[in-house]
């Protein structure tokens, strides 16, 4: 393990993480990656409100356990939506493949250069609720917009907007999800296939951060005395997705993004009521 990449001795480590934790914050994760509330907020937030320590440990342990959960996450999805990416690898033509690339491309050059500050400065909780509300504004506001579109209809531009959502989407607190439903809507796709879209160009992301990132860890290795709580994390990480794959075909009975907005701006209200507490005492 490289000297420097992980706390000396006296600072927060998973050790003083208990293994409840580390499972409920994957049973957490499912979920909220598969609902448009970002689940990145999510794993930030419920800690840090609740009080455990997980909101003590050094950033760079945090990171490398979230990657544990985008991992249990995204080998989860692939089971559960095996039929559907099936189908679309059967389907991939050209006009697919510009599809990925292009919605690829926006999010791939913003994380590649900017992935590090954002991280650094805009994952507090403060950050992190005014990303869940503005988030939910403009999912409410894209999804006034009239269903008109079939998601066969999606060419460059969709896709570069699609793109740009998911680019924005590396601020904590937007959410992925949340994000290209918006653009999708926006875009006029009926609220069904905004859904099948999202999925399409979000799972090709998933999968490759999660690559990326895990080839990261996996070259200076584990924290020390973390695997328990790695191994309890991703498990449930998987479990809880695999079990929620049910939400997605909620999500696209044509409901509204409305519930899911007041949700946000709940939980941003929530955050902001206890900064303000924490700055009285």
């Amino acid at each position: 393990m490289a000297e420097g990449l992980y706390p000396p001795s006296g600072v927060k480590t998973f050790s003083e993480l208990s293994l409840a934790q580390a499972a409920a914050l994957g049973l957490l994760h499912g979920p909220a990656e598969l609902l448009p509330v970002s689940s990145s907020a999510h794993v930030t937030l419920v800690p840090w409100l609740l009080g455990w320590r997980y909101a003590e440990l050094d950033g760079e342990l945090r990171k490398a356990f979230e990657v544990a959960l985008h991992a249990g996450t995204a080998a989860a999805l692939l089971i559960g939506l095996r039929t559907e990416v099936a189908e679309a690898a059967r389907g991939f033509d050209s006009r697919r493949a510009m599809m990925v690339a292009l919605s690829f491309l926006p999010p791939a050059v913003v994380g590649y250069r900017l992935e590090r500050p954002i991280e650094r400065r805009l994952g507090t909780p403060g950050t992190i609720a005014a990303g869940l509300a503005a988030g939910s504004l403009v999912m409410a506001w894209a999804d006034r917009a009239p269903q008109e579109r079939r998601r066969e209809e999606a060419g460059a531009v969709d896709a570069l907007w699609l793109g740009g959502a998911q680019a924005c989407a590396l601020v904590p607190g937007v959410s992925r999800n949340g994000a290209t439903l918006a653009a999708a809507r926006r875009r006029r796709f009926g609220r069904a296939d905004a859904n099948v879209l999202s999925r399409h160009v979000a799972l090709p992301i998933i999968v490759g951060a999660t690559a990326l990132k895990g080839s990261r860890l996996a070259r200076r290795g584990l924290p020390p005395r973390t695997s328990r709580a790695f191994a309890a994390g991703a498990g449930c990480a998987f479990a809880s997705t695999l079990a929620s794959t049910w939400l997605i075909r909620q999500v696209e009975r044509n409901r509204s993004l409305a519930p899911y907005a007041a949700y946000r701006l709940a939980l941003a209200a929530l955050v902001v009521w206890r900064l303000r507490q924490n700055q009285q005492s």
